[in-house]
C-alpha cells in the first residue's frame, strides 16, 4: 500500500485503469463485496451502451455507480466532467461549454440497470493513456463562477502515490476500507474515494452517506482498518449526534479550515487520528497536518511553495505548470508552512487588521453556536469600507447575546453590524458557502431574527 500498484506500464506511456489482485475488494456495503474483477466485467457491459461522444457530465452519486460510469466512459476514452453541482442550470451550461466533440450527462439510472445483469469478468484490466485527458474538474463558485481545471491520467497516478505517502501509515500494510461523506465530483472526493481505491488498493463504501446514523452503518459494513472521509461540517454533525462509531484507522477532513477544537474532540471521542488535508481543484491535495496538535502543514512529497504578493505559486509533479494560489502562506525554515488566509480575506479597519477566517473561528467557539460564518458586506458609498455583517446557527441564543460573546475576543471595529440567525446555512455537498447567496439572506433579515450593533464611534447602519 505505500505506492500505487502495477499502475504504471514501463515504455508503453499506458496506465492500468485499476491496480492490484482481480480478486482484491473494490466495493463493499450492504449488498456484499464486489470485487475488482467483477466491478470491470460490469464496467465493461456499461461501456458499450454508452454514446459516442468526448465528454460525459457524471450524476451518479453514490459511490459505485459513479466508479462504475467514471470507469466505463474511461474505457471509451471519454472525459469525465466533474459538475460542482448536479443542478439542471449548471450542468446545461457545462454541456454547452464541451458540445464540441459530443458531451451528454449520465445518471445513477442507466448504470443501475447495467448492474443488475452479470457479465463474465474480463480476462485483463483496461489501459489508458498516460498523457491523455482523465477529468475536468470545476471550482465550487463560492467566490465567483466555477472554474474548469483539466487532469491527466499521468497527474491523478503521481497524485495518488502522494496521498499514499501522507496517509497510508495511519492503515499499515493492510487494505483500508473508505467510507466518505464528500461527493465524488469534488476534487477531495475523488482524490481519496475514487483513485485511492482504483489506483492506491483500497476498497470505497458503496454509497454516500450523510446522516450521522448512516455514516455509523455505512462504517460499521466496513471491515477494519476503517478510514473516515469527510468534512467538518459532517464531522461536527457526528460529534453533536453523540453516533457511536466502530474502531477507526483515521479521519481525514477537508474543504473548509478544521478548528483545532473540533479535531481535538474527534480524536478524543474515536480514540484515533485525524489529519487534515489542504488543497484545490487547480492543485488536488499537496499538504496535510494533524489538526488538534500542529498549525503548521508538511508538504506532500515534490511539492514546492513560492510566496506571491498575491498568493502562492505551487510547483509539483503532478502539475503541468505552477498554480497560482489565493491563498497566503508563511514558510518556515524546516520547509513546512503556515496559512494566513486569503488576500480577499484580509481586513484593514481604522487601521487594523483581521481575517474574516479567525471571525469566523472565533464565533463557531462560542457555547451553543453550532454554526456560522464572518464575511464582509460591498463597500459603500461612505468612507468605501465594507461594513462586517455574520449569519449564525445557534438554537436558544440570542443575536444580542452572541455579539456581547465576541466582544470578549474581537476589537469593536470588527464586531458584525449585523449578525442573522437562521435554521441552517445554505452548504453545498462539501459544506461550501456561496457568498452571494449569504448576502441575499443577509438583506432578508427581519427585526426578529436579526441584531445590528453601533460602530465603534459611530452610528448603527
Amino acid at each position: 500500500m505505500s505506492a500505487v500498484i502495477h499502475a504504471h506500464i514501463p515504455g508503453s506511456g499506458q496506465l492500468a485503469l485499476a491496480s492490484g489482485d482481480p480478486q482484491r475488494v473494490l466495493v463493499f456495503g450492504a449488498a456484499g463485496p464486489v470485487t475488482l474483477a467483477g466491478f470491470l466485467a460490469q464496467a465493461r457491459h456499461l461501456a458499450g451502451s454508452l454514446p459516442e461522444a468526448r465528454h460525459v457530465v457524471h450524476l451518479a452519486e453514490d459511490r459505485q455507480r459513479f466508479l462504475l460510469g467514471f470507469c466505463a466512459a474511461a474505457m471509451r476514452g471519454q472525459v469525465a466532467l466533474l459538475p460542482p453541482s448536479g443542478a439542471p442550470g449548471t450542468v446545461a451550461e457545462i454541456l454547452q461549454a464541451h458540445a464540441t466533440g459530443g458531451a451528454y450527462s449520465l445518471d445513477g439510472e442507466a448504470i443501475s440497470r447495467s448492474m443488475r445483469e452479470h457479465p463474465q469478468a474480463p480476462p485483463t484490466v483496461p489501459n489508458v493513456e498516460e498523457a491523455a485527458l482523465a477529468a475536468v474538474g470545476y471550482t465550487s463558485g463560492s467566490t465567483g463562477r466555477p472554474q474548469a481545471h483539466a487532469k491527466t491520467w499521468a497527474a491523478f497516478a503521481t497524485g495518488t502515490v502522494q496521498n499514499l505517502a501522507a496517509l497510508a501509515d495511519l492503515w499499515g500494510g493492510e487494505q483500508p476500507q473508505i467510507v466518505a461523506t464528500v461527493p465524488p465530483q469534488h476534487m477531495y472526493g475523488m482524490e481519496l474515494s475514487v483513485l485511492l481505491p482504483l489506483l492506491g488498493g483500497a476498497a470505497v463504501h458503496a454509497g454516500r452517506p450523510l446522516l450521522p446514523a448512516d455514516v455509523a452503518l455505512a462504517l460499521q459494513q466496513a471491515r477494519a482498518p476503517r478510514l473516515l472521509v469527510t468534512t467538518p461540517v459532517h464531522l461536527r454533525a457526528l460529534l453533536q449526534s453523540g453516533v457511536a462509531l466502530p474502531p477507526l484507522a483515521g479521519i481525514v477532513s477537508a474543504t473548509a479550515p478544521l478548528p483545532r477544537e473540533l479535531a481535538a474532540e474527534a480524536e478524543a471521542r474515536w480514540h484515533t487520528e485525524l489529519r487534515e488535508v489542504f488543497g484545490s481543484t487547480e492543485t488536488c491535495v499537496i499538504a496535510r497536518r494533524r489538526t488538534a496538535h500542529e498549525e503548521a502543514w508538511t508538504l506532500l512529497p515534490g511539492v514546492r511553495l513560492a510566496p506571491q504578493p498575491d498568493g502562492t505559486l505551487v510547483q509539483a509533479a503532478h502539475l503541468p505548470q505552477p498554480v497560482l494560489l489565493a491563498d497566503l502562506v508563511e514558510l518556515q525554515a524546516d520547509g513546512r508552512f503556515h496559512l494566513r488566509g486569503r488576500q480577499a480575506d484580509l481586513l484593514e479597519i481604522a487601521g487594523k487588521r483581521a481575517s474574516l477566517g479567525d471571525l469566523t473561528r472565533r464565533l463557531l467557539a462560542i457555547p451553543g453556536v453550532q454554526d456560522g460564518v464572518v464575511l464582509q458586506l460591498y463597500a459603500g458609498r461612505g468612507d468605501g469600507i465594507g461594513r462586517i455583517a455574520a449569519l449564525a446557527v445557534a438554537p436558544g441564543l440570542a443575536a444580542p447575546a452572541i455579539i456581547d460573546a465576541l466582544r470578549g475576543s474581537v476589537d469593536p471595529v470588527f464586531l458584525p453590524r449585523r449578525l442573522r440567525l437562521l435554521p441552517s446555512l445554505p452548504r453545498n455537498a462539501t459544506g461550501k458557502l456561496c457568498r452571494e447567496e449569504l448576502l441575499a439572506l443577509l438583506e432578508g433579515a427581519g427585526p426578529a431574527r436579526s441584531s445590528a450593533v453601533p460602530e465603534a464611534g459611530g452610528d448603527a447602519p
